[in-house]
């Protein structure tokens, strides 16, 4: 759609290797063996299949226990998407021109949207990822001990280390290019974004799950049945004030930034937010873990399913990262010779290693739940 490609996203399409005058219609399907490279198919994969099995726990969660917190928070991070990301993809119909210019242009996978800004992965990684997040930290009883704040707080650390395990990732395989002068992407971490990697890796999901807790999963705890109409209601709340709240939170950043004329003390705000939430969460799920050990008949709540997708997701990411080392370090000044900045290894390493503990957190709950169900069976039984 020709009069759509602004310069900037023309350019940023050239160097991804498409043309943006070409780039299909509202939904576009291609051969997924004819795309820049097979880390992308594979990205896909992985992505969709986990926001397939997220949502349909959801589903089963609200049929079998009637508790539409999961389907609340799946469709929430759908209606948060579709708030947040057309505009970013068309600032000049959405009036914004002026003032936001295109940050960033996703390469263009099997199956697209809105012209190639929009591939069905991105879709899917909102709730996939939200899901995988906010399981774990339900798992370790955050929300039940610590109340909404402090377990929405741990939801966003949690997501963090998920997301910039990927985020580091993708620039360097042609997953995405992002405009590299734009101020809104200053100043930069490597290959990506500090902003981005505060704001969409750990205070969105920090709103998100916020919200779905505050309008949904408090009032399921105390025993609260919805109906169909208030579950879509809530949910239609959950992504505006979600929406919202990811507007509030980076304010200190944007107005030290715009205060003092230096996106370096911009990222240095957004850096201590991020320090704030990781000296709240990692005490908070610690000292989760290490109570429900000792007392395992506390722990009330288990999701074997997310967590096994969790851990594959880790294992395909590791190996995604491990295909990319020889180029990794063949780069010079941080650009491989494919034309694909590298991101930081040592940060994706300390990200892998806390996803992988949380995850190794929740199966230690989970297990000593599904043994004190079976013991409980057995012992009605006998």
């Amino acid at each position: 759609m020709s009069d759509l490609c602004t310069p900037t996203f023309a350019d940023l399409a050239a160097r991804l290797g498409f043309s943006c005058d070409t780039a299909g219609g509202i939904v576009e399907v291609r051969n997924p063996f004819a795309l820049q490279n097979w880390t992308l198919p594979v990205l896909e994969i992985t992505v969709i299949v986990g926001a397939v099995l997220t949502l349909a726990y959801a589903i089963v969660r609200l049929r079998r226990h009637n508790d539409p917190t999961n389907l609340v928070l799946w469709f929430g991070a759908i209606a948060y998407l579709l708030i947040i990301e057309p505009p970013l993809y068309f600032p000049g119909p959405f009036g914004i021109s002026e003032h936001v210019d295109t940050m960033f242009a996703h390469n263009v996978f099997t199956v697209d949207f809105l012209w190639g800004r929009l591939p069905l992965y991105i879709v899917a990684i909102y709730p996939m990822m939200a899901t995988v997040a906010f399981e774990i930290v339900r798992i370790l009883g955050v929300f039940r001990r610590r109340g909404v704040l402090v377990g929405a707080l741990c939801v966003g650390f949690v997501h963090h280390a998920f997301y910039e395990i990927f985020d580091h990732l993708g620039p360097q395989l042609r997953w995405w290019e992002w405009t590299l002068q734009h101020p809104m992407n200053q100043p930069f971490f490597d290959s990506v974004p500090l902003p981005s990697a505060v704001v969409f890796a750990a205070l969105w999901p920090m709103s998100l799950a916020f919200c779905v807790q505050l309008f949904v999963g408090r009032h399921v705890d105390d025993g609260t049945t919805f109906t169909g109409l208030q579950i879509a209601g809530r949910t239609v709340v959950v992504g505006v004030l979600a929406s919202i709240g990811t507007a509030i939170l980076p304010l200190p950043a944007t107005i030290g930034g715009s205060l003092s004329g230096s996106v370096t003390v911009g990222g240095a705000i957004y850096a201590a937010e991020l320090l704030a939430l990781t000296a709240v969460a990692i005490p908070v799920l610690f000292g989760q873990w290490r109570s429900l050990r000792r007392d395992p008949a506390a722990a009330d709540y288990a999701n074997p399913l997310v967590l096994r997708y969790a851990a594959v997701y880790l294992a395909v990411m590791t190996v995604l990262w491990i295909s990319a080392l020889p180029a990794y370090f063949g780069a010079v000044n941080g650009v491989t010779t494919e034309g694909g900045p590298v991101g930081s290894l040592g940060y994706s390493v300390i990200c892998l290693l806390i996803a992988g503990l949380s995850i190794a957190a929740a199966v230690n709950v989970s297990t000593a739940v599904s043994t004190a169900k079976l013991t409980f069976v057995q012992s009605s039984i006998g």
